[in-house]
C-alpha cells in the first residue's frame, strides 16, 4: 500500500509537466468519447428511421416476388396468416401491402415510382409514415383515389395538395393499365430517395386497378414491441409459413446492419489511434522522470529496495497519470454526450447531402455504459504499455553509478 501512496505523490512532484500530459490525455479521451457517441447516435437514428418509417422489423414475401418483383407472386390466404402472426408474443402490429412498380405523371413531367397499396388503419401499427406529413391528411379529404406522396416527388412533378397525378403500371394479367389519383397528403422523411420514389395508396384502389385477387398481397409487414425478440419472432413465423420468405430488417437493409456492427470496431480503432499517439507523450514524460531521478532510484536500490518494486512504482505512476486524465476525459465526454442526446446537434447546412443517403440533419448522440468501460480499460492498458520502457530503463541502473550521478 505504501508503494501506491508514494507513486501517487511522485506523479505531482512536477505539477506543470504532469498537468500538461494530464490535459493532453483528457482532451484526447474526451474527443474519442464524443466522436464515438456522435457516430453511434447517427447510426441509431438511421436504423430507427428505417425500421419505423420504411420497412418495420419483419417482412414476408412470396419467394418469386423476392427474385423478380413479379406482380403475380402473391401471398395468399392473408387473413389466415395475419391471424396466426397476431398470436405470436411480442408482435405489436401487422399490415399487408400490394407493391407495384410504375410511372407517375403530372401535367409537366413523369418519374418512376413504387406504389404501396396499404390498409390505412393497419399501416399505423407498422410504420409512422402518417406522422411524417407536412401537408394534408393521411387519406382524408379526398373521396376517390387519394394518394400520399413524398415532398421530393411533389417538387419534381410540380404537384401540390389536391393535384391530379396519373399512375401507369402492369395489372395482374400483364396488361398496361393505370388510374388518376388526387393528392391527399405530402410527407417528408430524412431519406430524400425514399421521398422521391415511394407512394402510398389505398389497397382497395390498387387492387381494383390491378385485378389482384381478394385476400392476397405481395408482402406482410410485421412490427414488434421490442427489437430484442426479432430473431425469435422470425423463427416462429418461418415455422408457421414454409411457403413464404421471411426477412428481418437486417436482411432487408443489410448496409444498415453492417454499419451498426462496424460501429463497435470503429470506436476501438478510433480510440486506439488517439491513445497510441498519446502513448508516445506518456513514454517521453516518464523517461524524463526516470532520468531526473537516477540518483534517487540508485539510492533506493542501494539500500536494498527490490528492483521489481521500483518497476512497479514507475508503472503505477504512469497508470495514475493516464487514468486521472482518462477519467476526466471520459466524464466530460459522457456529460457532453448526455447533453446532446437530448439537445440534437444541428447539421442542417449539410441536410441536402445527408438526406440523399437517408441520414437526419439533427443528430442526438448515444453512447452505452459498456463503451465507456471499454475506453477506460484501453486507457489503463495504454498507461501500462507506456510505462514498460521507462521502467525497464530504471531497472538497468547500477546503484553505484547512479549514486555518483549529479
Amino acid at each position: 500500500m505504501v508503494i501506491w501512496t508514494v507513486s501517487w505523490r511522485n506523479v505531482w512532484r512536477n505539477k506543470l509537466r504532469s498537468l500538461v500530459i494530464f490535459t493532453a490525455i483528457a482532451i484526447g479521451v474526451f474527443a474519442s468519447v464524443f466522436t464515438t457517441a456522435f457516430m453511434q447516435g447517427m447510426s441509431d437514428q438511421r436504423i430507427e428511421s428505417a425500421i419505423k418509417t420504411e420497412i418495420s422489423f419483419i417482412q414476408l414475401h412470396n419467394p418469386k416476388f423476392e427474385e423478380a418483383q413479379d406482380i403475380n407472386a402473391l401471398i395468399n390466404k392473408i387473413d389466415e396468416k395475419k391471424k396466426k402472426i397476431s398470436e405470436i408474443p411480442n408482435v405489436s402490429g401487422q399490415s399487408e401491402r400490394i407493391v407495384i412498380n410504375g410511372m407517375a405523371a403530372s401535367a409537366e413531367t413523369s418519374s418512376g415510382v413504387r406504389l404501396y397499396g396499404i390498409n390505412t388503419e393497419d399501416e399505423f401499427k407498422v410504420t409512422n409514415i402518417n406522422e411524417k406529413l407536412i401537408e394534408g391528411e393521411f387519406f382524408d379529404g379526398i373521396k376517390r383515389n387519394p394518394v400520399v406522396i413524398g415532398h421530393k416527388l411533389a417538387d419534381k412533378l410540380n404537384l401540390k395538395l389536391r393535384s391530379k397525378i396519373i399512375f401507369t403500371f402492369q395489372d395482374y394479367e400483364g396488361n398496361l393499365t393505370g388510374g388518376a389519383f388526387k393528392i391527399a397528403g405530402i410527407y417528408k422523411t430524412s431519406n430524400s430517395m425514399f421521398d422521391e420514389s415511394t407512394i402510398f395508396v389505398r389497397k382497395s384502389d390498387l387492387q381494383r386497378l390491378t385485378m389482384i385477387p381478394e385476400n392476397s398481397a405481395h408482402e406482410i409487414v410485421v412490427n414488434l414491441d421490442n427489437q430484442e425478440f426479432d430473431k425469435m419472432v422470425k423463427t416462429k413465423i418461418v415455422e408457421l409459413f414454409l411457403d413464404t420468405k421471411t426477412k428481418l430488417w437486417t436482411e432487408l437493409k443489410p448496409e444498415l446492419a453492417l454499419f451498426n456492427e462496424v460501429m463497435g470496431m470503429y470506436m476501438y480503432i478510433f480510440v486506439g489511434i488517439i491513445l497510441f499517439a498519446l502513448g508516445f507523450g506518456i513514454v517521453n514524460t516518464m523517461l524524463m522522470v526516470v532520468l531526473e531521478r537516477v540518483k534517487e532510484i540508485g539510492m533506493l536500490l542501494a539500500v536494498g529496495m527490490n528492483r521489481m518494486r521500483v518497476f512497479k512504482m514507475i508503472v503505477l505512476e504512469t497508470v495514475f497519470l493516464s487514468l486521472t486524465g482518462g477519467f476526466v476525459g471520459i466524464v466530460l465526454g459522457g456529460l457532453v454526450s448526455q447533453y446532446y442526446s437530448v439537445n440534437p446537434i444541428d447539421l442542417s447546412i449539410w441536410s441536402a447531402g445527408l438526406s440523399k443517403i437517408g441520414w437526419s440533419s439533427l443528430v442526438n448522440t448515444s453512447i452505452s455504459f459498456e463503451s465507456l468501460i471499454g475506453i477506460t480499460l484501453m486507457v489503463i492498458i495504454t498507461g501500462i504499455l507506456a510505462a514498460i520502457y521507462p521502467a525497464r530503463k530504471a531497472l538497468k541502473l547500477n546503484p553505484a553509478d547512479a549514486l555518483r550521478t549529479e
